[in-house]
């Protein structure tokens, strides 16, 4: 092992999630920057979270986003000593236990000078992927930093995912008799954080570029999808879990989406969502249960391809950005 890869580690970085339905309003003022959040908000969360297995005391696992997370960083240092790199894999969160700073200190406890960093939301924002480099220069001082910015267009994600919807997609076409549509989807974020704002020096800046990756990772997938016969037509793309703190979020929703499906004479739908990388509350209470009650409401059968969590081809994709097989857009500090 060489001195360069004794140095040199890798940090996979998440959103973050409580552990316990009591700690939701501390962990509401880590995402919103310290701004508090109404009482109903609060309790309309917990009792999402509730739905989905989280209690008043921690369980015998982590919750769905920890557990998933933790098993991409083992499975991802698993694949790169198989593959000859010493490079060990750390896991931070944003927003919650473990926190990036204290996993940046202790990689400078463990002597690491150099870090790679996948933020495991392919898709970039300014406004959240800029928040996870903020966080990781801020405790990174004196350490070589190496950020992976976006990798939406890698063509193992998007394997991935058709492996994923291929077999539910073949199923429920056989079952309906006919082509089901398919409905990718992506987190909504607040309009104002993807509207044209300023560079560092004042002058105009691109528009955010987190609307067109999500829906470019959504075409890669129906790419991956056309031998098996889904066409152009076959699919579209909403963005979901707009949230509760006010003001206007990007669409199309995918409450008006099932709609328009519906309107169109199918009387099925598969749902996808792309933006996500393993279970957490915006699938397994947002997809898994509102958007099956809106879907049944509208007499639509809607099924969801299982979410990536451990996908092998997932740990390729990982590998392939860590050992600089894949050129993703990087930023250096």
């Amino acid at each position: 092992m060489s001195e360069e890869q004794e140095r040199s580690a890798v940090l996979l970085l998440a959103h973050g999630t409580p552990n316990v339905l009591g700690e939701m309003a501390e962990y509401l003022g880590k995402v919103t920057g310290g701004r508090a959040l109404r009482e109903e908000v609060v309790r309309e969360l917990q009792h999402r979270y509730a739905q989905i297995g989280l209690g008043e005391a921690p369980g015998a696992e982590p919750p769905p986003l920890t557990k998933w997370t933790l098993a991409q960083g083992r499975l991802l240092e698993q694949a790169l000593h198989r593959a000859g790199s010493k490079k060990n894999v750390y896991v931070a969160m944003r927003n919650w236990h473990p926190y990036i700073a204290d996993i940046v200190a202790q990689m400078r406890l463990d002597g690491i000078q150099r870090i790679q960093v996948v933020c495991l939301a392919p898709q970039n924002s300014r406004t959240s992927v800029g928040l996870y480099r903020r966080a990781v220069q801020s405790a990174a001082g004196g350490m070589q930093v190496e950020f992976v910015a976006g990798w939406a267009d890698h063509p193992l994600l998007a394997a991935a995912f058709a492996e994923r919807l291929q077999p539910v997609w073949t199923k429920a076409c056989a079952e309906m008799g006919r082509k089901v549509p398919v409905l990718f989807t992506a987190h909504s974020v607040p309009c104002r954080t993807i509207m044209t704002g300023e560079a560092a020096d004042a002058s105009p800046a691109a528009p955010d570029p987190y609307p067109v990756e999500a829906k470019r990772t959504a075409a890669l997938v129906a790419e991956r999808m056309a031998p098996a016969g889904l066409g152009e037509r076959d699919w579209c793309f909403a963005f979901q879990s707009q949230g509760l703190s006010g003001g206007p979020w990007i669409g199309p929703t995918v409450e008006d989406t099932l709609a328009a499906i519906k309107e169109e004479g199918h009387s099925a739908v598969i749902l996808q969502p792309v933006g996500f990388l393993c279970d957490h509350v915006e699938i397994l209470y947002d997809i898994d249960i509102v958007f099956q009650q809106t879907a049944r409401s509208l007499g639509l059968k809607l099924w969801r391809a299982e979410s990536l969590n451990d996908s092998p081809l997932l740990t390729s994709a990982l590998a392939e950005i860590v050992s600089g097989r894949y050129r993703a857009a990087v930023e250096s500090a």
